[in-house]
C-alpha cells in the first residue's frame, strides 16, 4: 500500500505538469498570433489619424489569423468572448468620427481590450504561473512589457504630433497624456529589458542568450529614435517619427519571434523530460507491484508445502512398526509371514495370543 500511495502521487504530479505544459504551449501559440494584431492596430491609428479611413492591410490579416487561432484555442483558454468584443470594436474602427481627438480615443479603447487579452490569455494558459524562472521571465516580457511597449510607443508619436497641431484648448488636454505616455514608453522597455535579462541569467536554452542580444538591441535603437522624433520637449519630427516606425515593426516582429520560439524550445524540452518521468515511474509502479505479489504469494506456497507434510518412504530395519498394518492370517501388507519371536512390538502381542 505505500508503494501504491507513492507510485499514484508520483504518476499524478507527472501527469499534472504534462497537462499544464500543454495547456502552456496554447497560450505560446495564441500569443504568437497577438503580436501581428498589436503591431497592425498601431499601424491603423497613425493612419487613421492622417485621414486615412481604410484600415491597412496588415489589420486584416492580423484579425484573420487571431480568428483562426481562437477557433481552435480560444474555448480552453476562455477567451472567446473576449475576442468576439474586440473583434467587433476593430470592425468599427474606420466608421469613428468627431475628429482626431474621437479617432484617437476610439483606438485607444481597442488598445486597451487587446492587452488585457493578452492578460486573459497568459493567465488561462497558466503561463503566469509557471514554475520555472527562464520562461516565467518570458511569458512576462512577450506578454505584458513588450506589447505595452509597442501601445504605448504608437500613443506617444501620435500624440506628439497631435499636440503640435491642436490649439490651446486641447494642448491642455492632450499634453498630460503625452507625458504620461513617454513615461510608459521608458518603463515599459525598462521591464522589459529586466525580464529578458532575467531570464537569459536563468536557463537552460544555449540559444537564449546570443538571440535576444540582437532583438533587443534592435529595439532599443528603435525606441531611442522615435523618441528623439518625438521630441517630448519640442516640436516633433514627422519624418524621424516615421523611420523610427519603421525600424520598430521589423524589430518587435524580431524579438517577439525570438521570445516565442525560445518559449516553445523550452516547453519542448520540459515535455521530453516529463516523457521520461512517466516511463520511470511506471517501470518503478511495475517493480513494486512484482515485489508486492511476490510478497503475497511466496508465503502462501510455502504454507500449502507444509501442510502437505513428508512424502511416505520405505521401512528400514529397526524402524517402529506401531502404526502399520497386519492382513488377514498374520500377513503383512507386503505378503510375507512375520517370523516367530521378531522383537517387534507388534510381533510380541501376536505371539502371546497364539500362546
Amino acid at each position: 500500500m505505500p508503494a501504491g500511495i507513492l507510485f499514484a502521487r508520483a504518476w499524478g504530479d507527472v501527469s499534472d505538469r504534462k497537462e499544464s505544459t500543454r495547456l502552456e504551449q496554447k497560450g505560446v501559440e495564441y500569443l504568437t498570433a497577438l503580436g501581428p494584431l498589436v503591431s497592425a492596430l498601431t499601424e491603423a491609428q497613425s493612419s487613421a489619424l492622417s485621414g486615412v479611413a481604410t484600415p491597412p492591410s496588415s489589420l486584416t490579416s492580423a484579425v484573420a489569423g487571431v480568428s483562426a487561432v481562437d477557433q481552435r484555442l480560444g474555448a480552453e483558454l476562455r477567451t472567446r468572448d473576449r475576442w468576439s468584443g474586440l473583434k467587433q470594436r476593430i470592425d468599427l474602427l474606420p466608421k469613428a468620427t468627431g475628429g482626431p481627438l474621437a479617432v484617437y480615443q476610439a483606438h485607444v479603447e481597442v488598445a486597451d481590450l487587446t492587452l488585457a487579452l493578452y492578460d486573459a490569455v497568459r493567465n488561462n494558459s497558466e503561463l503566469a504561473r509557471d514554475p520555472d524562472n527562464d520562461i516565467s521571465h518570458l511569458q512576462q516580457a512577450v506578454a505584458d512589457d513588450l506589447p505595452a511597449a509597442v501601445v504605448q510607443m504608437s500613443r506617444m508619436s501620435d500624440l506628439s504630433q497631435l499636440v503640435a497641431k491642436a490649439d490651446a484648448q486641447q494642448r491642455a488636454q492632450l499634453g498630460p497624456q503625452f507625458g504620461a505616455a513617454v513615461v510608459e514608453v521608458n518603463t515599459s522597455v525598462n521591464d522589459l529589458t529586466d525580464n529578458l535579462q532575467a531570464a537569459v541569467d536563468d536557463t537552460s536554452s544555449p540559444t537564449l542568450s546570443g538571440n535576444l542580444v540582437s532583438g533587443l538591441d534592435a529595439f532599443r535603437r528603435g525606441v531611442e529614435l522615435l523618441t528623439r522624433g518625438a521630441n517630448p520637449t519640442g516640436a516633433p519630427n514627422a519624418s524621424t517619427i516615421a523611420t523610427a516606425q519603421t525600424r520598430l515593426q521589423v524589430s518587435l516582429g524580431n524579438l517577439a519571434g525570438i521570445t516565442t520560439r525560445e518559449m516553445t524550445r523550452l516547453l519542448d524540452d520540459r515535455l521530453d523530460s516529463l516523457g521520461y518521468r512517466t516511463l520511470e515511474t511506471l517501470a518503478a509502479g511495475i517493480a513494486a507491484l512484482l515485489l508486492a505479489l511476490a510478497a503475497i504469494i511466496l508465503p502462501l506456497t510455502g504454507r500449502r508445502r507444509g501442510a502437505a507434510g513428508p512424502s511416505p518412504s520405505a521401512r528400514t530395519p529397526g524402524e517402529s512398526t506401531r502404526d502399520m498394518t497386519v492382513g488377514p492370517g498374520g500377513v503383512e501388507p507386503g505378503g510375507q509371514m512375520p517370523a516367530y519371536g521378531d522383537a517387534t512390538p507388534t510381533r510380541r502381542e501376536r505371539s502371546g495370543a497364539l500362546r
